[in-house]
């Protein structure tokens, strides 16, 4: 065979790599490598890239930019910063006018990058004096421009065309010290996933799973477990299997024919990033290398009944893909949905107007109960110190009650007729008749005391032949029957080391009884409303193992229509949500990676298969991955399968499949880190260390796992090293890593503080290691909006929904005495009004004639007949909704003057401020590098009274 070398255009030369047992091409002069021979339009090509101009080069009216704030202005440059941030994410490019060829792997198809420009925002109202000025004619307030065009973008292109091989990472390093967070950098897409050429067997953009779904911390994996341990940067994936989809968005492929392909040794799902061979007839899995026979149907399309075109096939074009099981995936047929409602009709819960919101809810939601194949199954339970059965016989509207007062032998006063079938319920008028009367029963109720853990153990026996999910509402702090708690809140032990016990489950009961659901398909959602101390953290118990969720309704009051609208709507939704029923999750990966442990709601059966009975959508998980050994590969390939039964009664098999490049090189590890996977993934590790260890442990953990990621950023990726250095390197990609940390620390879950009741810690950690990854980031780094000089598109309608405005970062130096603020972290949103705005703000916005007569607190917005009003409005609804989940955060009008209350809980939201003991974020990174001289400081000392001992031992042995 004749050498290439001699067919290669100048400058090119040609090495042999043993590895891939074939030719690769250098470009002498460069030093540029890629896989494919090249040719003189590629040389001319890539002496056109060379010619672009270098990275960080911008236009010189561009290289220096302003920004302002209250009181100070701040110079910075941030060419570097933009160029960073706008690197295209794609895939790599099949070539242009060569056609994939049959059962050979083809190439990705690119898709590129979005950019956001900066717009010029003309202020609503004039600061001077209060003084209204005309609509939009005041001087106008200059945004920075955010992104400038990718200099490399020639070069970019053409390497994603597959003419320059698998592209490596660019590291690009900023200094914390002057580079002011960006909250602008939270929206854009995580690291590119750089693949080798030919790594999917066809050219889909869909190939690897999109982010959302699945992502992991790093983005290029290490090759050994040595170099992961280097970066110090925990390798894990966080999972949002089942997210909702929304209108605009691609639904998730459904492969209906029951065609499923696996490998026979370790069970991998067909997906993009197989082997075709054997002229088709056989393929190679992605994870283990063994040699599978494509199953005969593959190549048939039973819906026309004529052979079908294989790379049409979902499953070989996208990562998320689901199947419609056969009968082998189900160990009995499919289950119907099933819903047990206890419902706390004590004293506090009635006059509370709980009751009766719950009763309405349930009654105006049953249209949106799932319930296409009419199986599903509902009960209804209510208790205060007794439980209180209702028997519907088919065909009678008129329920009965049946009285059970002894909670400590819990039994089913009847066999049947007590759990009833939604349709058949329905079609009677019984059921709208017994939610129509429930508070009417129940109104002059005087007995104060809850039977919970009673109630639970007869829904559990309602549903424990079939499975489904229990919701529970409760009103005060259960103290009668098994499961009885007492208040051990006791203020003197907030804020100190004994304050973690408070965090942990008082009763053995709500954990052994959690595994008893899980093994029965049942979970447990938790609805707490009470005034006073209900130990969330032993509720929450029961949704964390049995994949439920809590809500959390502090000094519930009906009678505000603010608590009532926000109650009402979050338990419509719970009602309203798909759900996945029995399921079991398992995620493999490729030879040499392993799943070491799991954070979620979910009980782990066995060493890596996740039990969830049901599974709400918007639910996230985090799974830790371990190398165990060499990976020689190209890339790995994780995949995560659900097998699940619909609530419509289907069995199906939901894969996500994602697939990363390997590297031995550190600042690849680096380049390629998800900031926003990884502060997910300590968010979890905190709540979990806070349960096991002290609060205290808990945050000194999370600040010691960034300086150790900092200090390996410096000593290796900089040319300081170790030495002393007046900058605190980070890639660009991590930049906002620090301050999202800070913002954890500063959550109401894990913060230092002897102020914060019991219960809204418990909640809160329970929403930290629950939420996804699209709300969580909020809830530890909230949203912050100026709303009085938002540009005139902002509120209004775009072709995406309302266009909202640019958000500003967390410091109240960005307050104005005369401004409109939106601050909002997915739970509560705070409407902040300066001391100084003009009458015809508060006009427009809350129709009152003065700041004076404005009240704060939690409030509804009126819809006034102004455009300003209406397009406020439009962004208070588009925060609301444009999160996944069934969350309806609250809106307070915080005064600059009002209630100090009300005004530093607000405040507490722009975490980049000092408040109280917690620092402010230029003094967290200040002590982040004084953290990093003394552990410096300190390995030097260690290593030199090492090397001073082994002298000693040396002279002393001569």
């Amino acid at each position: 065979m004749a050498s290439p070398a001699q067919h290669l255009p100048p400058g090119w030369a040609a090495e042999w790599e043993q590895t891939h047992q074939r030719y690769l091409f250098i470009e002498t002069a460069t030093g540029h490598t890629q896989w494919e021979l090249p040719t003189e339009s590629t040389a001319q090509m890539q002496q056109t890239a060379l010619e672009s101009p270098p990275i960080g080069a911008v236009p010189a009216h561009h290289s220096k930019r302003r920004q302002y704030a209250a009181g100070q202005t701040q110079a910075y440059y941030g060419s570097a910063e933009e160029q960073s941030m706008l690197q295209p994410m794609s895939q790599p490019q099949q070539q242009a006018g060569v056609e994939p060829q049959l059962f050979t792997p083809g190439l990705a198809a690119p898709s590129f990058a979005m950019q956001q420009q900066g717009q010029t925002q003309p202020p609503y109202y004039d600061p001077n004096q209060g003084q209204q000025q005309p609509d939009y004619i005041n001087s106008q307030q200059q945004q920075p421009v955010y992104g400038q065009p990718n200099p490399n973008a020639l070069a970019d292109q053409f390497s994603q065309m597959g003419l320059g091989g698998q592209r490596s990472f660019s590291l690009q390093t900023a200094n914390l010290l002057t580079s002011p967070p960006d909250p602008r950098e939270l929206s854009l897409p995580p690291p590119e996933i750089r693949l080798p050429p030919n790594a999917t067997v066809t050219p889909s953009q869909f190939a690897n799973a999109d982010s959302s779904y699945q992502r992991s911390t790093l983005n290029a994996f290490p090759n050994t477990s040595s170099l992961l341990s280097k970066s110090k940067i925990p390798l894990a994936l966080i999972i949002s299997p089942y997210r909702t989809v929304s209108e605009n968005e691609p639904q998730v492929p459904l492969v209906t024919d029951t065609v499923i392909a696996r490998c026979r040794r370790c069970r991998t799902y067909i997906n993009p990033f197989v082997q075709f061979i054997d002229g088709g007839n056989r393929w190679r899995c992605c994870m283990c290398n063994l040699s599978n026979e494509v199953p005969q149907m593959f190549d048939w399309d039973q819906t026309r009944n004529q052979p079908g075109d294989r790379w049409s096939r979902p499953e070989l074009s996208h990562g998320v893909v689901e199947y419609v099981a056969p009968t082998e995936y189900m160990v009995r047929p499919p289950q119907p949905a099933v819903y047990v409602f206890l419902i706390d009709v004590s004293h506090a819960a009635v006059q509370s107007g709980m009751v009766a919101t719950a009763t309405r809810t349930i009654l105006e939601n049953l249209d949106r109960i799932p319930d296409e194949d009419e199986r599903t199954k509902i009960a209804i339970v209510c208790f205060d110190v007794s439980l209180y059965f209702f028997s519907l016989p088919p065909g009678q509207s008129e329920p009965t009650m049946l009285v059970v007062s002894d909670v400590d032998d819990v039994f089913l006063p009847k066999p049947t007729d007590l759990l009833l079938n939604l349709a058949e319920a329905r079609s009677s008028g019984g059921l709208e008749n017994l939610l129509t009367r429930i508070n009417d029963m129940f109104k002059e109720n005087g007995i104060i005391g809850s039977a919970l853990g009673p109630a639970l153990q007869a829904g559990f026996k309602l549903m424990v032949p079939i499975g489904g999910k229990i919701i529970a509402l409760s009103s005060s702090l259960p103290s009668v029957g098994v499961g009885a708690l007492k208040n051990r809140e006791d203020p003197k032990i907030l804020g100190t080391a004994k304050e973690s016990g408070l965090l942990q489950a008082a009763s053995p009961f709500y954990k052994t009884f959690a595994i008893e659901c899980s093994r029965a398909q049942v979970s447990v959602d938790m609805f707490l409303f009470s005034s006073g101390y209900q130990d969330v953290a032993s509720l929450s118990c029961l949704p964390h193992y049995t994949s439920g969720q809590t809500y959390y309704y502090p000094a519930f009051n009906a009678a505000r229509a603010e608590d009532a609208l926000k109650f009402a709507h979050e338990f419509g939704e719970v009602l309203a949500m798909p759900i996945m029923l029995e399921v079991i999750m398992r995620v493999r990966a490729s030879r040499g990676l392993r799943m070491s442990s799991f954070h979620g709601n979910f009980f782990v059966r066995s060493t890596d298969l996740l039990a969830m009975p049901t599974v709400a959508t918007n639910q996230g998980y985090a799974i830790e991955v371990q190398i165990e050994e060499t990976i020689t590969a190209p890339f790995v390939v994780l995949q995560t399968a659900i097998l699940h039964t619909t609530c419509y009664g289907e069995r199906r098999i939901r894969v996500v499949t994602t697939a990363y490049p390997v590297t031995s090189n550190l600042s690849e590890i680096f380049a390629s880190t998800d900031q926003v996977a990884l502060a997910v993934l300590l968010a979890n590790k905190a709540v979990e260390r806070t349960l096991s260890h002290k609060l205290e442990d808990a945050r000194d953990a999370v600040f010691n796992k960034l300086v150790e990621i900092l200090q390996t950023y410096k000593s290796s990726m900089t040319a300081a090293g170790a030495g002393a250095s007046a900058q605190l390197a980070v890639g660009e990609n991590m930049k906002m890593l620090p301050v999202l940390i800070l913002g954890l620390l500063k959550n109401v879950g894990i913060r230092q503080s002897a102020q914060i009741p019991p219960d809204i810690r418990a909640y809160s950690q329970a929403l930290l290691t629950s939420l996804p990854a699209q709300l969580l980031i909020p809830y530890i780094y909230p949203s912050f909006y100026s709303l009085h000089n938002m540009p005139p598109e902002a509120g209004t309608v775009g072709p995406d929904g309302v266009i909202m405005p640019s958000p500003l970062p967390l410091t109240s130096e960005r307050l104005e005495r005369h401004g409109l603020f939106l601050i909002e972290d997915g739970q509560t949103i705070f409407l902040w009004v300066g001391r100084d705005a003009v009458p015809q703000l508060v006009m427009d916005v809350f129709n009152l004639p003065s700041y004076e007569v404005l009240r704060g607190g939690k409030t509804t917005l009126p819809i006034l007949e102004n455009a300003f009003s209406q397009r406020v409005n439009a962004i208070v609804q588009k925060t609301r909704e444009m999160r996944r989940g069934v969350y309806y955060p609250h809106l307070y009008v915080v005064k600059e003057d009002g209630e100090p209350p009300l005004r530093l809980w607000a405040l507490s939201a722009l975490v980049q401020d000092r408040a109280d003991v917690l620092p402010s974020y230029q003094q967290f990174v200040s002590s982040l590098k004084e953290k990093m001289i003394s552990s410096t400081i300190c390995e030097f000392l260690i290593e030199r009274i090492r090397s001073e001992c082994d002298i000693l031992q040396q002279r002393s042995s001569f």
